[in-house]
């Protein structure tokens, strides 16, 4: 068939790299790339031959105009307003273009109105909302009826107006070879692309003008090229040295991540928000833990202990004024002064948090999604994740800030009024001083009882972008918890004669308060979570719906571990001979003595998985032999092979590890908790008494303990330090993040910033902008944690450029990792849900792989979206092809495999059928004063 002479289409393949990072250049497999949006976190880069490539339009689309009426251009060939020149990299000069056709002079950036950097990603530059209201890309016109089927190579689902090695499926109304199948309708040399072997790779077809008129007419196939563009997020991650730090906020993030292992669920509406908020309350427990383990180190071992006794302050001269016998009774030398001049220390960690959380708050969470109307709050089959306001945590986590804030602060104050209270209380004490010290108490625990209740609120609203910020209650919660700590230091700080230090400081039952607090909260979350996953059970869940539970008990161990680990090493530096001090409290000293038990029983589960993996590494042996038929035998690659595929299994197995270690230490530290309370002592204190075997035993527990807290405590701040300074090593660290925090910070405002709130936005933003440009479609095309990425992008796209979307995944961890763990969200009903929506899905994976796996849909649809494992490695021996031993890639290099390039056609030859003809122009929809359109 003869085609119209017309210009050729651009297609646009959008690539997201996965964890770990990586570079434009590599991505795009070209030394010579171009940022065209974007700033040094995050950006969007292209080969610098397709800067200028032509964006062809499709059908108009109403309220945009039409790209290409201004020559060929690219809707966003332009760097943000505070872009800077990289190394290596050149910016697209001249006029600033919009996704909607209109130009403007370079430098004209904005900001978002939230205090964001100037131009996102996709943002029109000039007037109205900062995202597409209003704007409806060209209908597609494909049949949703069923259609010819393809077999299982082709992978594409019969439903969705199948592309058949013939042409377009009989019901789309072309003939049978009139359509477009992969390599059809291409010139020799026009429109084709090479994958990494140098084979040539047929390129579909744009759809062109052919007969009949505007109206009823149809397009027939024209050449069409793929521009790849790549997005580069690892700096979210991974880029200066202040993500080191992140380290220190590990336990925030873990508990952060239990928010979001939530069971799915059949109504029971209540429950759900009771699981969210036991949640929010384990999550304030460890603000509260940690600003504990700062007043015990700055108060109590220093201040109370060391610097009341000679001894101790004799041997650390720069506590000599306040100390006593040096300072000869010096005005800081009274305990309640010293104790005022020790809570700087535990304020100023609280200070710290507050200014990292804001900071981060302003740089992640203020990027504004797409805007879409509000959606009703009711149970579907999709995920919360195509919610308008899923990405948007804004209002939350400020409010979440506030209170945790106060808490910290509060903790604080409570630390100063304890010790001066019990001594205005005790016979010989000031009665005015005690009543005011009693109403400091209860303005204390007015105030908590108002932080509880601000994290008791209902956590988030997802069904729409939540502008709203509490201003008054952000401002004047922690700004009342500061003056209340102001007064406490006051009334500390006020002359009591003959007040000395003596012991440990009072209050020391704090500890034992919270590790029964946490026991409790992660007891009814399990009860919680078990009833919400009676209402939907799921075989692959996580733990039987227990995954959250079980890690929430980890954050809660971490953070004991942590601080524990920290009064431990301060107190052995402080006493240098164990016998000038009282140390910390007994119950830091028992949590310490259980680890070596602990450890037995991690080592012990390695051990059976250890073996479960080498029994079925034998039977691989088998299998790789007859994966090769026909092949000479060599053992030792064979060896090498079934050894990889099994170890890759190991993360099937992760659930057992992580039940057994959560129900192990809720058990040793229900224990430790009792022993602290019933003896008062120590371990080996307590156990004196008892038969040589049981002292023995407990004098080598809480020796050997001892020295792993210190051990790891040590270990933790060289790993942090050398992050700091190295940025391999930074890298490494951020593949810990890229996993942990790509969830909101629903949970705990002081966890790492979710970098998705800032990538997913950005994705959106793009694929939105340049729909409405080009009216065209595009494959997205997303690698290990960027296979997520796109997903959740995805999800969050209108349904019509959901539509026009084909998923290209690979190394993908949806099901495997994701959907076990994050049942709610990335269950089989949600996957299901996504395959529905988008044009089409193919997924490709190893059986070497221990991240990546198949997105296993239930019934057909399963082998629509996963094609079979991928050979690996590509050749067991040598070939002609391989005259080299070919590697074992895992997790790496899926782009390598033919079986890519293959896929990649066979979806770019999905995304252009015959298209309508152009419609008559609507009119733009109308738009309030705000510049927002009208619903």
């Amino acid at each position: 068939m003869e085609r119209a002479n017309e210009p050729t289409g651009t297609a646009l393949e959008l690539l997201v790299h996965g964890v770990g990072g990586t570079t434009p250049e590599k991505m795009l497999d070209d030394p010579r790339t171009v940022r065209i949006t974007g700033d040094d976190t995050a950006a969007v880069f292209r080969r610098a031959e397709d800067v200028d490539a032509e964006d062809t339009p499709g059908p108009p689309v109403p309220g945009g105009t039409p790209a290409g009426n201004d020559g060929p251009r690219h809707p966003e060939s332009r760097t943000t307003g505070n872009a800077r020149r990289d190394p290596g990299h050149r910016h697209t000069g001249g006029a600033r273009t919009d996704g909607d056709g209109r130009r403007r002079p370079p430098g004209s950036g904005r900001t978002d109105g939230h205090g964001a950097s100037p131009d996102p990603i996709g943002t029109p530059a000039d007037g109205g909302d900062a995202s597409p209201v209003g704007i409806v890309p060209a209908p597609d016109d494909r049949s949703r009826e069923a259609g010819g089927t393809t077999g299982p190579d082709a992978g594409i689902a019969p439903h969705k107006g199948t592309v058949s090695d013939q042409g377009i499926a009989p019901d789309d109304g072309i003939a049978p070879g009139e359509g477009i199948a992969p390599g059809e309708g291409i010139a020799p040399g026009e429109g084709a692309v090479s994958d990494r072997a140098g084979r040539a790779v047929p390129t579909p077809a744009r759809p062109t003008r052919g007969t009949g008129d505007g109206a009823a007419g149809r397009r027939a196939a024209g050449p069409v090229r793929a521009v790849p563009e790549a997005y580069v997020w690892c700096n979210l991650t991974s880029g200066n040295g202040a993500r080191a730090l992140w380290l220190f906020l590990l336990p925030f993030m873990v508990v952060n991540l239990a928010h979001w292992m939530r069971p799915a669920s059949r109504g029971r509406r209540r429950t759900v928000r009771c699981y969210g908020l036991l949640v929010r309350l384990t999550g304030l427990t460890l603000t509260v833990l940690l600003v504990a383990a700062a007043c015990e180190v700055a108060l109590d071992l220093t201040a109370w202990q060391c610097a009341g006794t000679d001894a101790c302050a004799a041997r650390h001269t720069w506590l000599g004024f306040l100390s006593p016998a040096a300072s000869h009774d010096g005005w800081w030398s009274s305990p309640g002064r010293r104790l005022a001049l020790a809570a700087t220390v535990p304020a100023a960690l609280t200070w710290l948090l507050w200014y990292l959380s804001r900071r981060t708050w302003n740089a992640y969470e203020s990027q504004q999604p797409l805007d879409r109307r509000p959606e009703p709050d009711e149970d579907t089959d999709h995920t919360a994740l195509d919610r308008p306001g899923f990405w948007y945590g804004r209002r939350l986590v400020a409010r979440l800030r506030a209170a945790h804030t106060a808490a910290g602060l509060l903790t604080v104050a409570a630390a100063l009024t304890a010790p001066a209270l019990s001594h205005d209380r005790a016979p010989g004490g000031s009665a005015v001083l005690g009543t005011l010290g009693l109403l400091l108490a209860a303005g204390h625990l007015a105030a908590a009882l108002v932080v509880i209740g601000v994290v008791c609120r209902r956590g988030r609203s997802e069904n729409r972008l939540d502008r709203h910020l509490d201003a008054h209650l952000v401002r004047r919660l922690p700004l009342a918890a500061l003056a209340l700590l102001l007064l406490a230091a006051l009334h500390a700080g006020w002359s009591r004669p003959g007040w000395q230090s003596d012991g440990r400081l009072p209050g020391g039952t704090a500890f034992g308060t919270l590790a029964l607090g946490q026991g409790a909260l992660v007891v009814a979350l399990a009860v919680a979570a078990r009833t919400l996953h009676a209402t939907r059970p799921d075989r692959r869940s996580a733990l039987r719906g227990l995954g959250g539970p079980a890690v929430a008990m980890l954050s809660c161990a971490l953070g004991g571990v942590m601080s524990g680990g920290v009064c431990q090493r301060v107190s052995d530096w402080l006493d240098g001979t164990g016998s000038s001090i009282p140390g910390p409290p007994v119950l830091l000293t028992w949590q310490a003595s259980i680890i070596p038990a602990l450890l037995v029983v991690v080592l012990a589960i390695c051990g059976h998985l250890a073996r479960r993996a080498w029994r079925l590494r034998r039977a691989e042996l088998v299998t790789v032999a007859l994966d090769h038929p026909g092949e000479p035998e060599d053992p030792a690659r064979t060896h090498r092979i079934a050894t990889t595929r099994a170890i890759a299994t190991l993360t099937d197995r992760a659930p057992l590890l992580v039940g057994a270690t959560s129900a192990t230490t809720l058990l040793l530290g229900a224990g430790a908790l009792v022993g602290a309370f019933t003896t008062g002592r120590t371990p080996d204190a307590a156990a004196r008494p008892t038969v040589a075997l049981v002292h023995g035993a407990a004098q080598t527990s809480q020796a050997l303990g001892s020295w792993l807290i210190g051990f790891g405590f040590i270990l933790f701040v060289t790993w942090g330090r050398r992050a700091y300074k190295d940025a391999a090593a930074r890298r490494t660290i951020g593949i810990l993040w890229d996993v942990g925090t790509f969830w909101p910070r629903a949970a705990h405002p002081f966890a790492p910033p979710c970098y998705a709130e800032r990538a997913v936005p950005d994705l959106t933003w793009r694929i939105a902008t340049w729909t409405r440009a080009t009216g065209g479609r595009l494959v997205l095309s997303g690698h290990s944690q960027g296979s997520v990425l796109a997903a959740a992008a995805a999800w969050q796209l209108p349904a019509q450029v959901r539509a026009r979307i084909a998923l290209l995944t690979y190394g993908c961890p949806l099901e495997r990792l994701y959907g076990r763990w994050f049942p709610a969200h990335f269950g089989p009903d949600a996957l299901g849900a996504l395959h529905r929506d988008v044009d089409c899905w193919r997924n490709l994976y190893r059986l070497t792989d221990p991240i990546g796996g198949p997105v296993r849909l239930p019934g057909d649809c399963g082998p629509e979206v996963d094609r079979p494992p991928l050979k690996d490695p590509l050749s067991y021996g040598r070939t002609a092809t391989h005259p080299l031993p070919a590697p074992i890639l895992g997790h790496s290099d899926y782009q390598a495999d033919p079986a890519f390039a293959e896929e990649r056609a066979r979806l770019l030859a999905r995304l252009a059928p015959a298209l309508p003809g152009p419609r008559p122009e609507e009119p733009a929809p109308a738009q309030t004063d705000s510049g927002r359109s009208s619903p």
